[in-house]
C-alpha cells in the first residue's frame, strides 16, 4: 500500500471517528438516558452560551459594598446610615433614556392602541414640570421635549408609574425583535398588533399570543421524531428577562463602581462621588482637560452653567445629552449630574437598617397569573397583557418566607398589617406611604452634595419633575462574569473545570 493510499484511508478513518463524536449524544448523569431524543421522551437540555447583553446596556458584575452616605447628613434625616450588602451582577443602561428613546414608546403606544387614546395620554411626560412661578421657562415646556435640537438629553417630566411601564414595554419590543432576528416568528408591525393583539412576552410564552407568521427556525420538537414546537420557552434561553427600574441598592452600587479600586479582595479608595477625587474638576489626565468639570449640577448658588466668553464650568444650564462628561469605571454616564433618577424601591427612613443583606429592596408584592375556574389562563386584558392578581393569605399558609402579597409595609410597626400606612400618618406627620417612590443622584439645577450616590430622596410615585429621569435594569441570570472566559478560584464562569472536575 502506497503512502498516499494509506493517508487517505487514515483521513478517512479520523473523519469517521469525528462524525461519530460530533453525533454522540448527550445522556443524564443521574438516568443515563439520552437528552434531546424522542426515543427517551425527548426531554429537553439546550445548548446555552450564556445571556444576551440587550439593546443599550451594560454588565455590572456583582459583589459586596458599603452603601449608604459617605457624606455629613445635612438634612438631618438619618435615612441614609451605612451598611455593608451584596448584590447579584446585572445590566444597566449606559445613559439615562432620552426624549428620542422615549418619543419612540409614544409613537408605538398611539399606533398600536388607537382605539385606547387615553393610554397614549396617560404615558405623556407632563412637559409643564418646567413651569416656576419666579422664572420664565416657556421655552422648556414647548420645546425641550419635542424639538431634534433636545432629542439626546434625558427625558424628564416621567413619573414613577410612567418610566415602569416604559420599561415594560421595552422588554417585549426587544424580546420581539430577538425573536424575529432568529426566524423564530416574522412580525410585519405595520398590518399586525394592534389594540390587544401586540406582542406581549408573557402572553406568549404562556400560549396566548399566535397572530404573527411562523419563522423558518422554529425550535425543534423532540418529543416526537420530527417537527418542530410551536414557539420557544423559557428553558431555551433565547428571550431576555425583564427590563425594569434598578434597586437602591443596585443604582448606588453601580453610581460607586468600585471596580476600579479593588486590590486583593478589598476596596483600597473610599469614594464620595463616582469617581476617585475629592473635587469635581479634572485634576490629571490630558492639559485641554484639566479644571473642567466632570458632572453638570450647580456649582454654586446661582451658578448653574459657568461665565460665557471663556471655558463653561460644565456648560449645561439644563440637562445637557445623555453621552455628555466621562464614563465611570463601569462605563456608565451622568450617575452623579445631569437628571436625578428613579429607582424601584419604596421609601422608608430607616430602610437601610431593616433591608436583607442579599438583594435589599422594599417594594415587594407577590402576584400571581389570574385563572378562571377551570384553572385555564384567562384572556388577556384589552392591552393584550396577561391579568394578574395578589397571591392570597389562604394560597401561603404553609410558606416561611412570606404570608401576604403586600410586604411594602413589613416591619414598618411591630404587629403591624402590611397592608396599613397608618404608622407614618400620612399628611399629619409624614409624606411617606407605600406610593413614595426612592430617587437617586443630583440633577442638573441640584448642589453637588446630592451627587454622592448614598443621598438619597423620594417622591410621590404619580409626580415628576424637570429634574427627574430614569434609566433601565435587568437581571443577570447564570455566571456573575459574563459569557468571558474569566475564572474565579480556579473554576471557569460556567460549566465543569475540565482538569478538575470540579463544577462550577
Amino acid at each position: 500500500m502506497n503512502m498516499t493510499l494509506r493517508s487517505l484511508l487514515t483521513l478517512f478513518a479520523a473523519s469517521g471517528l469525528l462524525f461519530t463524536a460530533c453525533q454522540k449524544k448527550q445522556k443524564s448523569a443521574v438516568t443515563g438516558r439520552g437528552y434531546n431524543d424522542p426515543k427517551w421522551g425527548g426531554f429537553y437540555n439546550p445548548k446555552y452560551k450564556g445571556q444576551e447583553t440587550g439593546p443599550g446596556l451594560v454588565l455590572i458584575e456583582g459583589g459586596s459594598f458599603t452603601m449608604g452616605s459617605t457624606e455629613q447628613d445635612m438634612t438631618a434625616d438619618n435615612n441614609s446610615v451605612e451598611r455593608k450588602v451584596t448584590v447579584n451582577s446585572f445590566y444597566m443602561d449606559e445613559t439615562e433614556v432620552s426624549n428620542l428613546h422615549y418619543r419612540e414608546y409614544l409613537y408605538w403606544v398611539m399606533r398600536v392602541f388607537s382605539e385606547y387614546p387615553e393610554v397614549y395620554r396617560n404615558a405623556l411626560p407632563d412637559t409643564l414640570c418646567w413651569r416656576s412661578k419666579l422664572a420664565y421657562n416657556e421655552p422648556f415646556v414647548e420645546y425641550y421635549f419635542r424639538h431634534p435640537a433636545y432629542k439626546d438629553y434625558p427625558v424628564v417630566g416621567v413619573n414613577w408609574v410612567q418610566a415602569s411601564d416604559f420599561a415594560a414595554w421595552r422588554t417585549d419590543r426587544v424580546n420581539e425583535m430577538i425573536l424575529d432576528r432568529e426566524g423564530i416568528v416574522k412580525f410585519d408591525v405595520m398590518s399586525d398588533g394592534n389594540n390587544d393583539n401586540n406582542f406581549n412576552t408573557r402572553s406568549y410564552l404562556a400560549g396566548q399570543f399566535n397572530f404573527a407568521k411562523k419563522g423558518k427556525h422554529l425550535p425543534r420538537d423532540y418529543t416526537k421524531k420530527k417537527g418542530v414546537r410551536e414557539r420557544v420557552s423559557t428553558e431555551d434561553g433565547i428571550l431576555l428577562p425583564d427590563y425594569r427600574l434598578p434597586t437602591e441598592a443596585e443604582w448606588e452600587y453601580a453610581a460607586q463602581a468600585n471596580i476600579g479600586n479593588t486590590v486583593a479582595n478589598n476596596i483600597d479608595v473610599k469614594k464620595i462621588y463616582p469617581w476617585n477625587d475629592y473635587t469635581v474638576r479634572v485634576k490629571d489626565g490630558k492639559e485641554r482637560d484639566r479644571g473642567k468639570i466632570v458632572m453638570n449640577a450647580m456649582v454654586g448658588k446661582g451658578d448653574l452653567g459657568g461665565i460665557a466668553g471663556g471655558q463653561l464650568n460644565d456648560a449645561g444650564f439644563v440637562p445637557t445629552p445623555v453621552y455628555s462628561y466621562w464614563p465611570n469605571d463601569y462605563g456608565l454616564y451622568n450617575m452623579a449630574g445631569n437628571v436625578a433618577e428613579w429607582v424601584m424601591d419604596v421609601y422608608r427612613p430607616l430602610s437601610l437598617e431593616d433591608m436583607d443583606q442579599f438583594m435589599p429592596f422594599r417594594g415587594n408584592v407577590y402576584k400571581t397569573v389570574q385563572l378562571n375556574q377551570y384553572g385555564e389562563i384567562e384572556d388577556k386584558d384589552s392591552l393584550g397583557r396577561l391579568r394578574f392578581r395578589n397571591v392570597e393569605l389562604q394560597e401561603n399558609i404553609n410558606r416561611r418566607n412570606y404570608k401576604v402579597a403586600d410586604n411594602i409595609g413589613f416591619k414598618d410597626e411591630p404587629g403591624a398589617n402590611a397592608n396599613d400606612d397608618y404608622f407614618y400618618e400620612y399628611g399629619a406627620t409624614t409624606l411617606v406611604d407605600n406610593k413614595a417612590r426612592v430617587f437617586k443622584g443630583a440633577s442638573w439645577f441640584d448642589r453637588l452634595y446630592w451627587a454622592s450616590p448614598g443621598t438619597r430622596r423620594y417622591l410621590d410615585e404619580k409626580q415628576s419633575l424637570s429634574t427627574l429621569g430614569f434609566r433601565c435594569a435587568m437581571v443577570r441570570v447564570g455566571a456573575p462574569v459574563g459569557n468571558s472566559k474569566k475564572k474565579y478560584n480556579g473554576l471557569p464562569s460556567s460549566g465543569i473545570d475540565k482538569k478538575t472536575k470540579r463544577k462550577r
